[in-house]
């Protein structure tokens, strides 16, 4: 990129943020911290108003704005790009905006850009395996929790926990979202149960924006989340089983919210293969299905199987010994 093109983007990014670290510009453009300062100070020369604070950033004045920006072609491209992705793997609200968005920008676009996308459009495809909609859970909530994260404003909502099957009403204080093996996720400090918990975003029934604040630097950062509580889903397993076709049948739904990635009728059979984190907690559901289900791998499973299955007899023959005990 030569010098002219690097200030219009300095611009651009100063633009895009109300105040923009000298270590950030420095990194996008891979150059030093002595020619961001160059930079800035030849953007200052010419007229445009950027201010700065020591030991924070650089800023532009209120009530500068640059004329309507245009976009190239490779620009364009993965706009559209984004768009295809948005519309399979966001939620509805987000689908709507993003939309809008893509409208707005169509129409700043030059003719020969236009007909471009409209090429393109018909040759880019993202398909993404989810369950059928279930109209209890309208999966419409992204736009109004990115809006809590950014006010810093409580949430309440009515959330359909899967484990136990069970509905609660919690308070939570949202920390960020997550995108996670084809799910979204809202990680929050929840009140009902006094810690972090995440939430996956599908199965919340209801959900209010309150106008109660709440002091986001009590919380540890997404990032410390992530790093802290979040690392095993980092390194997901994949998981393939062979069902018997009446449990195949009775699975339902379970099949897509365990992570379902393909399935295939092989002879009498119906193989699956699943995408998971937690080998322990997805065996405890494994173990629900008795001899209807058989593990083709990997072996790690098979050996979390048998030490469950060891530990629930176990407990039931020591239940039994202790009844015939009694009994003498």
């Amino acid at each position: 990129m030569n010098r002219i093109d690097r200030l219009s983007a300095i611009l651009i990014q100063l633009q895009g943020k109300k105040i923009v670290k000298a270590a950030e510009i420095a990194e996008r453009f891979q150059i030093s911290l002595r020619t961001v300062y160059r930079d800035v100070r030849a953007l200052q020369e010419a007229g445009v108003p950027v201010g700065a604070e020591a030991g924070t950033g650089y800023y532009l004045v209120e009530g500068y704005h640059l004329p309507p920006v245009m976009f190239n072609r490779e620009e364009a491209a993965a706009l559209l790009t984004g768009e295809k992705l948005m519309a399979q793997l966001s939620d509805h609200s987000n689908k709507k905006q993003f939309g809008n968005a893509m409208q707005k920008i169509r129409a700043v676009l030059r003719s020969s850009e236009k007909d471009f996308l409209e090429s393109l459009e018909e040759n880019i495809a993202v398909i993404a395996r989810r369950p059928p909609e279930d109209s209890e859970f309208p999966n419409r909530f992204l736009s109004d929790i990115q809006y809590s994260l950014g006010k810093h404003l409580m949430l309440k909502m009515d959330y359909f926990a899967l484990h136990n099957e069970t509905l609660t009403h919690r308070e939570i204080e949202p920390i960020g979202i997550i995108y996670m093996m084809g799910y979204w996720y809202l990680i929050a400090w929840c009140r009902l149960r006094h810690a972090y918990r995440n939430f996956r975003m599908d199965r919340i029934r209801n959900l209010a924006v309150t106008d109660v604040a709440y002091d986001r630097d009590r919380h540890i950062s997404l990032k410390e989340y992530m790093e802290k509580y979040a690392e095993p889903a980092a390194y997901p397993h994949v998981v393939k089983l062979r069902f018997t076709p009446c449990m195949a049948k009775k699975l339902g739904n379970q099949r897509f919210y365990y992570g379902l990635m393909e399935e295939q009728t092989v002879g009498e059979c119906v193989e699956m293969v699943f995408l998971t984190s937690h080998l322990d907690w997805f065996g405890r559901w494994v173990l629900t299905m008795g001899k209807e289900v058989e593990i083709i791998g990997p072996e790690e499973l098979r050996e979390h199987m048998r030490i469950l299955a060891i530990e629930i007899s176990e407990q039931y023959l020591s239940d039994r010994l202790t009844d015939r005990s009694a009994i003498r």
